[in-house]
């Protein structure tokens, strides 16, 4: 019982850890898979976001260089501008702004002061404020063309700014004409879904966030540096500039992280835009589907207790199959040594029925015996009388007789000598039946010569078959003892023997005359231990034991009724060589 109990916890303790781990691994799975399903969705939308805002600017890059080309706006740097003539650039300024639909447009002059702005007639004008420190006056002025993000100074309107050097046709510096764009507003109108779109520059400062409290963060420690250059072009005028803190989760990719900021977890996208020198972020809020990890690590473990279960089964089955192997061979083996030992208990069987025989014939082979001992004796005692009266030649001629009666007892008891021993399990060697059927028949001389039976012999010669002469023999015998048995009673017997060869086998059949088997016994003759005979003159086991040699020998026995007696036929193949 506790074996058992050992063994039943060797199975439940792995089984359930196995399903508990499968579970954790199933839900972390999940997951990761919905967390990668959402990375692509997050990137998918970042490149739409990207497209979009790179759209928007070059619908203005080339702005400022197309308009610095008007010869008024040149003339109007070469001189000075009387206040009728600026009157007429501010206009004109103010409907190409309504046109384009920018923010503003100003032209600052080679000082960086502004002689024109289309928001000359508004509170916030441009018109006679100085924009020299501005990067992308310092750009237009050395490289023809320029680009910076700012908040203004005058306005406080954070925008993009497009410049373009206006020059003489020499190619002198006049100026630059400048646009503004305020594009945050339109970024705020994109499809944004639940996400959180913010743009940095290269000093991680993110000046554009679709929620306000995000807008002018820091996403990394700047340096001393970025602060001083920070001061002197006034780029982030009067904005705090706090550090955006947040703890990176999990990170995806080079650019794909899940990172918890406040508290709230974001799947945090980023691409860069090397013509702007800016980076576009995109943070989509990141909430795990614990309806969906439960269903997989229920389907997890579920898969694992079938794999367990399954596992059972095969080992289970394998296990039966072993035993069924090992029985089966335990069967074969005891049913080989349960052969061998009927083999060794038929084989002595056969040889206690040849000894019965025998003894049946103890009688008829003493009175065999002892006729020719007492003819032997008479014959003595007349060579002894032929001898003292010095017959000799007479005495010789007795002697011949003698001999020929010696020679008979001895064949006799050596044939029975051979009838009594052991023969070698299984000899199958070339044989002529016919020559056995003549020992069968010598030893029963005595009987046949006391019952006085008419025979008849039809016995095709040689009868070339293969076994054992002792066992055939011992067949022949028993059938033959048996029809002499039951010709006793019989007034005129008669006993037929017959061997022929039919196809490839000899069929040897003995028959009487002594009014057959009954019907209903007919089926049981071969049955051991079944006689018709009285009681205490036969056991039953004579014809048992002739079939069975027979089966031994390849043959077979069998009975009928004929002509108003029984007929044994022994019925055995034959063979090509001789004996």
């Amino acid at each position: 019982m506790s074996h058992r109990r050992l063994r039943l916890a060797a199975i439940v303790l792995p089984a359930l850890l196995g399903t508990l781990l499968c579970g954790v691994l199933g839900a972390h799975y999940n997951a990761r898979q919905a967390l990668l399903g959402e990375s692509r969705v997050s990137e998918q939308r970042l490149n739409l976001y990207a497209n979009n805002l790179t759209t928007l600017i070059e619908r203005y890059r080339a702005l400022p260089t197309v308009l610095a080309l008007d010869p008024e706006v040149a003339r109007a740097l070469q001189g000075p501008l009387d206040r009728s003539s600026q009157l007429r650039l501010n206009l004109k300024l103010e409907q190409l702004n309504q046109a384009a639909q920018s923010s503003s447009l100003e032209l600052l002059d080679r000082d960086g002061m502004a002689v024109a702005a289309s928001n000359w007639d508004t509170p916030f004008s441009y018109v006679g404020h100085n924009y020299g420190f501005r990067p992308y006056f310092q750009q237009a002025r050395v490289q023809g063309a320029g680009r910076f993000y700012a908040v203004g100074v005058t306005s406080g309107i954070p925008g993009y700014f497009l410049s373009s050097a206006v020059t003489t046709p020499g190619g002198a510096f006049l100026g630059a004409l400048v646009v503004k764009l305020e594009f945050a507003l339109a970024l705020q109108q994109w499809p944004q879904d639940r996400d959180i779109l913010l743009i940095s520059d290269e000093r991680g400062v993110a000046f554009i966030a679709s929620d306000a409290r995000w807008r002018y963060r820091l996403l990394r420690p700047l340096s001393e540096d970025d602060r001083e250059a920070l001061a002197a072009t006034r780029q982030y005028h009067h904005q705090p500039l706090a550090p955006l803190a947040w703890d990176t989760l999990e990170t995806l990719g080079e650019q794909h992280r899940l990172v918890r900021i406040e508290r709230a977890d974001y799947l945090w996208e980023s691409r860069a835009l090397p013509t702007e020198g800016w980076t576009l972020h995109v943070l989509r809020p990141w909430q795990p589907d614990a309806r969906g990890q439960w269903l997989a690590a229920l389907g997890a473990g579920s898969a694992w207790l079938c794999a367990v279960f399954a596992l059972l089964v095969g080992y289970q089955r394998l296990r039966l199959a072993r035993l069924r192997r090992n029985a089966q061979r335990e069967l074969e083996r005891l049913v080989q040594a349960r052969t061998l030992d009927l083999r060794e208990a038929q084989d002595g069987l056969v040889h206690s029925a040849r000894l019965a025989a025998l003894g049946q014939m103890a009688a008829t082979l003493a009175h065999e015996i002892n006729q020719p001992l007492t003819t032997q004796r008479m014959q003595l005692a007349s060579l002894r009388l032929l001898l003292e009266r010095g017959r000799v030649d007479e005495a010789h001629a007795a002697v011949r007789p003698l001999e020929q009666m010696v020679e008979r007892m001895n064949a006799l008891t050596r044939h029975l000598k051979n009838f009594s021993r052991k023969s070698p399990q299984g000899l199958r060697e070339p044989l002529d039946l016919a020559a056995v059927l003549d020992q069968a028949l010598h030893l029963l001389a005595s009987r046949l010569r006391e019952q006085r039976p008419e025979v008849m012999l039809q016995v095709a010669r040689p009868a070339q078959v293969r076994g054992d002469a002792l066992r055939l023999e011992q067949v022949l015998i028993n059938l033959l003892g048996n029809a002499l048995d039951a010709l006793a009673t019989v007034s005129e017997p008669k006993l037929c023997i017959t061997l022929e060869r039919l196809g490839n086998e000899w069929h040897l059949a003995v028959i009487d005359n002594a009014g057959g088997i009954a019907e209903d016994a007919l089926p049981r003759v071969f049955d051991a231990f079944f006689t018709s005979k009285p009681a205490g003159q036969g056991l039953g086991l004579g014809l048992a034991v002739s079939r069975a040699i027979a089966e031994e020998q390849g043959g077979r026995l069998s009975a009928e009724n004929r002509n108003g007696g029984a007929c044994f036929t022994l019925q055995l193949p034959a063979a090509s060589e001789a004996p």
